[in-house]
Parts: structure tokens; C-alpha cells; sequence
């Protein structure tokens, strides 16, 4: 039995100098790994979470080949691994990190899942209504899309039922334009598509401070991100002047 949509988490295996490399400086290379590890774990927690409240089934989506047992023990239990480093056959308009969000959505649906969503490894307080929220919306019948923007104009999450490479195509990756950029391709191909609240990444010492800022206040929705907040405990980081005090 498979559920009716699935969530892949888009993630990198959390290695010192590999990973959330623009966080380094403030952080140290290792820092920055031990951190990418606590996102992952609360990022598919917060899949499982959601999973209580709509049918849902969790994955991680990550490249390259060989890489998946550096993911043990990192992630929520029951999460499955697929391989999205963008290997699959797909139009030449679909470029860099477009083919890896269409090869993890492309292998989703050919499991048999009704809807697929890519979501953003970087989000580890997102809340967890927005995932029941973007799973509700793709069991909607007719098909259908869901953005997640995010504060930097590109999007946390993407949900599809049908791999539309469309979507995808002549995205120029890592811009401010992103989301905005693919609710037009929607609209190109007539697809429906709903906008989520936009959230946040955190990614660099800015989106780190607001972290920090967010932790120490009610959580007002958000997620509680257990993992990373035990995770920047034992790195003694309590807030954004805790980064100015690192040495290097």
C-alpha cells in the first residue's frame, strides 16, 4: 500500500565542507555538518508528524550514487530513500538543480503515489500545517500544484501529481525570482496551482539569526525543531551574538 502523497526531502549527506556551506563562516565546517544533521532529523520528523494527520509517506531525495547510508541515523524512522541526482532522461530546458526536484518527483509518482512534494532541507521549524496543508490540497481532485514560497523568492515546496517538466524549465536556480518564475510556468500550461505561507530557509548568518530569534519566543505554529535546538545547545550557540564570538 502506498500513501497518497509523498514528501521527499531534497538533501545533502551532512559532511564538514559539503554542507550548509554558506553558514561557514559564522560557523566552523564541522558545525555547519552537525547542524545539517539536526535539520534532517527534524525536517523528517515534521514529515512524520504530518503523516498523523494526512496520508502521507516520507522520503529523502539525495545525489549522488552511493551516499545513502550517511544518512543513518539522521532521519525520522520509517523514511525512505530515493536517488534524484537528475540522471533520468528529461527535455535539455530542465538544467542544474531542476533535473534533481524532477527526478525525485518523476520517481515519487512512478511509485505509485498520487502527489508528490519536494521539500527544502533548510526549514527545520516549518510548520507542520503547511505540509498537511500542501498534502490536502493534491488530493483535491484534478490536477493541481502547491508552492511553498520562501522569504528569498525561491520556494520550500513544490507538490505535483503529474511530473510536468515545464516546471521546471529555463529556471535560473538560486535567484530571487524562483517562485515567482514558476507560478507563471503553471499558468503556461494551465495548471492550477496554490500558494502556501511563505516560510523561511535557514542557510545563512541572517535566516540563522532569525532562528534563533524565533526559538526564543512561543512557537506560534511553527515546528519545535527538538533536534536543532539540542544541536546548537551542545555547539554553545544561544543566539546571533554567540556566532560574532566564534573564533577562527
Amino acid at each position: 500500500m502506498h500513501a497518497t502523497c509523498a514528501i521527499a526531502v531534497m538533501a545533502k549527506a551532512p559532511r564538514a565542507g559539503r554542507c550548509k556551506t554558506r553558514l561557514v563562516p559564522p560557523l566552523r565546517p564541522e558545525q555547519a555538518a552537525l547542524l545539517s544533521a539536526a535539520f534532517l532529523r527534524d525536517v523528517t520528523e515534521n514529515i512524520a508528524l504530518a503523516a498523523r494527520a494526512q496520508d502521507i509517506a516520507g522520503y529523502i531525495a539525495y545525489a549522488p550514487r552511493g551516499l545513502e547510508h550517511l544518512f543513518d541515523g539522521h532521519l525520522a524512522a520509517g523514511t525512505s530513500r530515493i536517488l534524484a541526482d537528475g540522471s533520468i532522461a528529461m527535455p535539455d530546458a530542465v538544467q542544474n538543480f531542476g533535473r534533481c526536484l524532477l527526478h525525485a518527483i518523476d520517481t515519487l509518482l512512478a511509485q505509485h503515489h498520487a502527489a508528490a512534494i519536494v521539500l527544502n532541507s533548510d526549514s527545520p521549524n516549518l510548520p507542520t500545517e503547511y505540509l498537511e496543508q500542501a498534502a490536502a490540497i493534491l488530493a483535491q481532485p484534478g490536477d493541481r500544484a502547491v508552492i511553498g514560497p520562501a522569504v528569498d523568492g525561491g520556494y520550500y515546496l513544490l507538490g505535483l501529481k503529474t511530473p510536468h517538466a515545464r516546471m521546471f524549465e529555463d529556471i535560473v536556480w538560486s535567484t530571487g525570482t524562483v517562485a515567482e518564475t514558476t507560478i507563471r510556468r503553471a499558468g503556461e500550461i494551465g495548471l492550477d496551482i496554490v500558494a502556501l505561507p511563505t516560510w523561511y530557509d535557514v542557510d545563512d548568518a541572517a535566516s540563522l539569526a532569525r532562528l534563533f530569534e524565533d526559538f526564543a519566543q512561543p512557537a506560534g505554529g511553527a515546528y519545535h525543531a527538538p533536534a536543532t535546538r539540542a544541536c546548537l545547545a551542545a555547539l554553545n550557540l544561544h543566539g546571533p551574538a554567540a556566532l560574532k564570538e566564534q573564533a577562527w
